[in-house]
């Protein structure tokens, strides 16, 4: 995912590129964009995505199952609406409102097969799962209490990795710059897709080049807002299979 905050800390925007997009990765050709990481780790899967996007990342932050499921139990569990009763491991999602721990959301936020979208659909959730835990901060009035802001900004960093140049104090200043921001002003998109097919043996995703240069562009002067329209009705995913 690309986190953006616009310039004004009025709005925010979560753009998700799919693990199987067919891209080029710098020194090795085309791959799949999730290949990068593999080939190089942060460093390459960040040159990686500026060269996609042509849009500077200056900051980068990785979170593993484990984590995942320390944030959530950190934060009291989040709610989730699941559009249909879906299965993963030991856990069952049903229709309607699901309040996840820390192990189910590992399950739920994981899934993959035997949902209808494949990894299209694990995009949706994931950005649902995002979208709950910042309603979830919000409403707890988080932004605006400094001990509050302070204790989640430790569980956070405990459960996350990020680059040499972000130090706690960086992210505190920088929770304290959104503390205005609303759930509604946080809006969400997947990366503009063409369509699906093969490269070999491995099924991949076509990114749609023309319509991806116009979301970069907009991203990089800070007006994606303004043109979320332009996306239809990607901006707000459906509700999770």
């Amino acid at each position: 995912m690309i986190a953006r905050f616009t310039g004004d800390r009025q709005h925010a925007q979560l753009i998700s590129i799919p693990r199987d997009s067919w891209v080029d990765i710098p020194g090795h050709g085309m791959n799949k964009i999730n290949a990068a990481y593999a080939f190089g780790g942060p460093t390459l899967l960040i040159q990686t995505v500026e060269q996609l996007t042509q849009v500077r990342i200056d900051h980068y932050m990785a979170i593993d199952f484990d984590g995942l499921i320390q944030m959530t139990d950190d934060l009291g569990g989040v709610d989730v609406v699941v559009a249909e009763t879906t299965q993963n491991g030991p856990y069952t999602s049903k229709a309607g409102i699901n309040h996840l721990n820390g192990e189910q959301a590992r399950w739920y936020f994981g899934q993959r097969y035997d949902l209808p979208g494949g990894d299209f659909d694990r995009v949706k959730r994931q950005q649902q799962y995002l979208k709950a835990m910042f309603g979830k901060l919000f409403s707890s009035n988080t932004f605006s209490n400094p001990g509050r802001l302070d204790s989640t900004l430790r569980a956070v960093t405990d459960a996350v990795t990020v680059d040499d140049s972000l130090s706690n104090t960086d992210l505190l200043g920088l929770a304290v710059s959104m503390r205005n921001v609303r759930p509604s002003e946080v809006e969400y998109f997947p990366a503009p897709v063409l369509g699906t097919g093969r490269e070999g043996a491995s099924s991949v995703v076509y990114l749609d080049a023309t319509a991806g240069e116009r979301m970069w562009e907009y991203l990089r002067n800070d007006s994606l807002t303004q043109n979320a329209e332009q996306f239809g009705d990607q901006a707000l995913p459906d509700v999770p299979r």
